[in-house]
């Protein structure tokens, strides 16, 4: 039997801990074994939590034995981990133990630097935190969850509902996986290159910059002509300088950008329109529909039609 062991640290967020005991405690095989031990760790025997105080049946020791760890997240503002933490996840790293984490249980796996060279994701409202405090990660804000092997990140706790599926899935086959979904309630369909559902709060501006007029331009003409060499002319500067600086303050290269911006406006259009594919593509700027599908789902990971279909499951509840 594989023991999956679920670490609690002080303000531990209830469904990112929920979720792990409940899908791996659910997993059955066909002969109605259990495949998965279950086990809540903590550096402490009590642990409190946003709302709740925990008592931990299991202290760090077990991680020892664990085939799996997860790590879920905590509440913004929350204590660092315990050096006990840390060096316990690095012993069981060192080890081969599976390291999984749920939503900002990121932040613990980097601070035992477990996460350095490697592409992670957590919870979109924390991408960029992650990103700036351990710069040696590679964070990806826009996937559900990213598969490393022996380890594994997930962005919020629905997310990591389907990162513990997908765990399922690798160890026991899509049968098994399918079962335990189906007791949670959930589908089995949505893949860890699917885009996180985030608010449309336009790419990020550099206040005060040269370039901030440009941008705003960008913005108030996506269903126009928007070219490299238009956008360095309303900058007053030549392509390649402006390509340069565009990139020092954004992140990013002018075209890529635009199409943020672009697959942006298409995202709220088909959230709170009932236009056609062809209307949206037109009025995001993408030219044609067939370019405008290709081009989403590439940055998004589904097509137009399945976003939509989502997104209002959402807000209805349904999902």
């Amino acid at each position: 039997m594989h023991t999956v062991a679920v670490l609690a640290l002080d303000q531990v967020v209830a469904a990112d801990l929920a979720t792990p005991v409940e899908v791996f405690g659910r997993a059955r095989l066909a002969d109605g074994s259990r495949p998965y031990r279950v086990v809540v760790c903590a550096p402490a025997p009590r642990v409190t939590g946003a709302a709740f105080t925990l008592i931990a049946p299991y202290d760090l020791s077990v991680l020892g034995e664990a085939g799996t760890v997860v790590v879920p997240g905590c509440s913004e503002g929350s204590p660092p981990p315990p050096v006990a933490v840390l060096d316990a996840l690095r012993a069981a790293a060192a080890r081969g133990t599976r390291m999984v984490s749920i939503c900002a249980g990121a932040f613990t796996l980097a601070a035992a630097g477990l996460l350095d060279g490697l592409r992670a994701t957590t919870h979109w409202a924390a991408a960029d935190l992650l990103a700036r405090s351990y710069p040696r990660v590679t964070v990806e804000p826009d996937v559900l969850y990213v598969d490393n092997g022996r380890i594994l990140t997930s962005a919020g706790a629905a997310a990591g509902l389907d990162l513990c599926l997908h765990v399922i899935r690798r160890d026991f086959g899509s049968a098994v996986a399918a079962e335990s979904a189906r007791l949670s309630v959930v589908p089995l369909e949505r893949e860890g290159g699917q885009a996180q559902f985030v608010p449309h709060t336009p790419p990020p501006v550099p206040r005060g910059s040269l370039l901030e007029p440009v941008l705003a331009w960008i913005e108030e003409n996506l269903d126009g002509e928007v070219t490299a060499a238009r956008m360095a002319r309303r900058a007053g500067m030549g392509e390649r300088t402006f390509a340069r600086r565009f990139r020092e303050q954004t992140g990013t290269t002018p075209l890529q950008w635009l199409l943020r911006a672009r697959v942006r406006r298409a995202q709220l259009l088909l959230e709170s329109t009932d236009e056609g594919v062809e209307r949206v593509a037109a009025r995001a700027g993408f030219g044609s529909a067939a370019a405008f599908r290709d081009r989403f789902k590439r940055v998004v990971g589904v097509t137009p039609t399945a976003y939509r279909a989502a997104f209002r499951d959402c807000r209805s509840g349904s999902t």
